[in-house]
């Protein structure tokens, strides 16, 4: 379906920018295999596996879909690609925050204030037609999948799950009335280099109370130790700013998507008393084996792909989940339960060959979060902003 206006035209070119709703599997695919156009000539971005993208964006496999709806364009002018833009309404999240906010994601465009405005028209005016006063993002597809625009950190590749803009892109969405409404930080450390005396300290103090046993995930109880650890997920950042907890289905969903990457001894519990407190999860970085392979599985990526994560190793790993139950928050305990399931995993991280971890990502505002990984040497190397715009 095709959108008449807006029709924006560049200074000096003679071809509109069109916008086209993707209403059907083949524009879908177009939408999915946008990037490889737009930002295939940048070597720091990662090419994702397109089979992963389909899965994401098919209601019929990905539960999000079921408190969610969402809405694709694509961009074109002269008959080649130019843009992809989605725009999102979460159920669930209206039920948690009230504020009547939509979603924008999967930002794609080439360096052109026309391809922008096109763009956003067509997403905002969506999110309208169903009742938001506001707009926030991006977000593919929520705040719990990848989050942020990159707007610091340009010259590395992105971790797992984590995105990759060029410079520009911030510079257009705020052309289009966008400010900051938060930062998320992401941090790197090497994991050959102990902690401080400080987080050792506490950590060991943990580490030798009777009342607290630290132990990796176990495969035969795969299942319900995922289910613990979302439990304290949900729990430990139910405050904090933008959060929508997972649901059963999603967790459902997640635990069959990570089993392929999830190694038990990257993983760290904390029990305290016989109930898990604390967790903390590191995951290998699947951008490293994924890098050269264009999104293909087939004919042969598959055998490169189990290659690096089972025989050869990859060098990078990165931490998307750790949590301390909120009754421990602001205690001297939960402090150390920190410590210790980051050191644990540390510690795994370096004896399985992991020279670089990634701990991200980290809200701008959550001070206690920052200082603590800033107290154990982490370096923020990556920033990522989610923007707001009132909508008329």
């Amino acid at each position: 379906m095709a959108i008449a206006e807006p029709r924006a035209r560049r200074a000096g070119d003679g071809d509109a920018v069109d916008i086209e709703a993707v209403a059907d599997a083949a524009g879908m695919e177009r939408f999915i295999r946008a990037p490889f156009a737009l930002q295939g000539g940048d070597p720091n971005w990662v090419p994702p596996l397109i089979k992963e993208r389909r899965d994401h964006l098919n209601p019929r496999k990905n539960p999000w879909f079921d408190h969610a709806e969402a809405g694709y364009w694509l961009a074109s002018r002269g008959g080649r690609v130019a843009g992809r833009i989605s725009a999102q309404v979460d159920r669930a999240r209206q039920a948690r925050h009230g504020d009547a906010t939509g979603h924008f994601g999967f930002l794609e465009a080439e360096d052109d204030a026309a391809v922008f405005h096109t763009l956003f028209c067509a997403a905002e005016a969506w999110l309208r037609e169903r009742g938001m006063r506001r707009a926030l993002g991006p977000f593919s597809l929520s705040i719990n999948d990848e989050s942020g625009l990159l707007v610091d950190g340009f010259d590395s590749p992105p971790s797992l799950m984590m995105g990759h803009a060029p410079p520009y892109y911030g510079r257009r969405v705020e052309g289009e009335g966008y400010a900051k409404a938060m930062d998320l930080i992401a941090y790197t450390r090497e994991t050959r280099q102990p902690l401080p005396a400080g987080p050792t300290a506490l950590a060991e103090r943990v580490r030798q109370s009777p009342e607290v046993i630290l132990r990796p995930l176990d495969p035969a109880r795969y299942g319900d130790d995922l289910d613990t650890i979302l439990d304290i997920f949900n729990d430990a950042w139910s405050e904090n700013w933008g959060f929508v907890p997972f649901t059963a289905a999603e967790i459902g969903h997640l635990a069959t998507s990570l089993k392929p990457l999830i190694r038990a001894d990257l993983v760290c519990i904390a029990e305290v008393g016989g109930e898990a407190a604390a967790m903390a999860v590191a995951l290998p970085n699947l951008n490293e084996a994924i890098a050269d392979l264009g999104g293909r599985l087939l004919p042969l990526g598959w055998v490169r792909l189990l290659w690096r994560l089972k025989v050869r190793g990859l060098r990078t790993a990165r931490v998307p989940l750790m949590g301390v139950r909120r009754r421990y928050h602001g205690t001297a305990l939960g402090a150390a339960l920190a410590f210790a399931v980051i050191d644990a995993g540390r510690c795994r991280l370096a004896a399985a060959g992991f020279d670089q971890v990634e701990l991200s990502w980290v809200l701008e505002d959550n001070q206690a979060m920052r200082r603590m990984v800033e107290a154990i040497g982490g370096r923020a190397y990556k920033t990522y902003r989610v923007y707001e715009k009132a909508l008329a």
